[in-house]
């Protein structure tokens, strides 16, 4: 009886190693080159990203910023008018020194610097009280925060014709008070400094709120350690605020004051909805006139493009000299802590 073993055949010296496909030399060679486009395509995008995420910012920058300020700079150098803004007339400098021998000029700019100080000083002032309560626990401190924010967020409209109705002459609420102490009304409108404190108590209630959570916000990141020693030396919560938190929040401040600055001399809206005659002459004897009222009068009512582009740019250099006073201040405070 014969028995059959079955025997495998050994490989064939030379032949392909058992197990590796054909042609998977080919494979990897494609998927490294997949893997280096890949690569390629991430710096790509790692690179170029950024720039494609902001340029919107950029693109209506040049639209709305950089575009209107050159040309109201080229046009303050013509004669334009509204009615054929294309015909330009060069004057040079003449637009500047007429503007600067007007005396409205003048007037609108002492009157854009009382109306800043008036709103500027108590509003910080109250800001900073607020934000020092509000830095406590306390009940629905989420709800005060939204009351603090909402004149902020109300129309500039709504809150100045609310505020043309409390300072009425006739019928106004303040004159109501006022009569039943026993005082004479006032005439906030025609006044000169009645007016001017009148649109300042707008500009005080739009933004008190705004600048209070900016101090909050400061006040919350001070280190509780400072306020634990200061405790422990004996120094009483008046004390604590004098010399913890003020000088802890002197960059803050310095920003709202700066910040307050330059929305002071942009005031607009508040004065043109108070006037009774809704004009921009800012009252019958321009006894509340802004530099931004002033501009508007010229070159929207009387038409003076060229004069009003003149303006914008002196507003601007306005500007300018306050930021440098900014940077002077901060590199001193810097220098001295």
């Amino acid at each position: 009886m014969t028995t059959r073993h079955d025997t495998a055949a050994s490989p064939v010296k030379g032949g392909a190693a058992p197990g590796r496909p054909p042609g998977g030399r080919a494979s990897a060679e494609a998927d490294r080159r997949k893997r280096a486009k890949l690569s390629r395509r991430w710096q790509r995008d790692m690179r170029w990203s950024p720039y494609a995420f902001v340029s919107p910012f950029f693109l209506l920058f040049l639209a709305f910023g950089l575009f209107p300020l050159i040309y109201t700079g080229w046009a303050s150098l013509h004669t334009v008018e509204l009615t054929a803004p294309t015909d330009m007339q060069w004057t040079g400098l003449d637009n500047y020194t007429r503007i600067f021998d007007d005396e409205f000029f003048w007037n609108a700019a002492k009157n854009t610097l009382w109306i800043g100080v008036i709103s500027t000083v108590p509003q910080l002032l109250m800001a900073m009280g607020l934000a020092h309560i509000l830095n406590y626990k306390l009940r629905a401190s989420t709800f005060y925060r939204v009351v603090m924010l909402a004149p902020y967020a109300t129309s500039i409209a709504a809150a100045s014709l609310v505020f043309v109705l409390l300072f009425g002459r006739d019928y106004g609420m303040i004159n109501w008070v006022l009569d039943l102490v026993g005082l004479d009304k006032i005439d906030w409108q025609n006044g000169s400094w009645s007016s001017k404190f009148a649109v300042s108590t707008i500009v005080i209630w739009r933004w008190t709120g705004y600048n209070a959570l900016i101090y909050l916000a400061a006040m919350q990141a001070i280190p509780q350690d400072l306020y634990e020693s200061a405790a422990l030396d004996g120094a009483s919560r008046w004390r604590q605020f004098i010399h913890v938190t003020l000088p802890s929040l002197r960059p803050t401040i310095l920003f709202t004051v700066v910040v307050s600055t330059i929305g002071a001399s942009q005031v607009f809206g508040e004065p043109l909805l108070f006037d009774a005659n809704k004009g921009a002459s800012g009252g019958s004897q321009h006894q509340f006139q802004t530099l931004g009222l002033y501009l508007y009068e010229q070159g929207w009512v009387n038409q003076h493009l060229g004069r009003a582009s003149a303006i914008a740019w002196a507003m601007f250099l306005i500007l300018i000299v306050i930021g440098i006073l900014n940077a002077v201040i901060s590199r001193r405070l810097r220098a001295s802590s």
